[in-house]
């Protein structure tokens, strides 16, 4: 599994890329591998607010249905529309095109909380 090394990652295998004073987030490529085939994706709205470990959204796959926590807290301010057309985007490009929302951060400090690339794949081995 090739990971983006410029990632941050969370325990819930959702990833994290900074992009001055917002970051992009998405699932993992094992997230994706292990739910399947993607079949739909709920996502919130631009300007809701999302709270660093509570739901935000839900993928749903051939096999389940699987929430989406946020792994930092703050307002949406962009939201991937292309994966409401084409869930298997997710599937296809999970850390490239299948991006899910861009957040304006609430606090930096959310950060120091994710998993580097190195940490998320031992995580993941276990």
């Amino acid at each position: 599994m090739s990971l983006p090394e410029d990632y941050l990652y969370s325990k819930e295998h959702e990833w994290v890329k900074k992009e001055d004073g917002k970051v992009r987030i998405g699932i993992t490529a094992f997230a994706q591998d292990e739910l399947g085939d993607i079949v739909f994706v709920e996502l919130p709205e631009v300007g809701d607010t999302i709270e660093v470990n509570e739901p935000f959204g839900s993928v749903e796959s051939v096999k389940t249905v699987s929430e989406l926590y946020a792994p930092v807290s703050g307002k949406v301010v962009e939201v991937n529309e292309a994966l409401e057309d084409s869930p298997e985007l997710v599937n296809e490009s999970p850390h490239e095109k299948a991006w899910m929302v861009v957040v304006e951060l609430d606090d930096d400090n959310d950060l120091a909380e994710l998993l580097d690339v190195a940490a998320y794949q031992a995580l993941t081995e276990e």
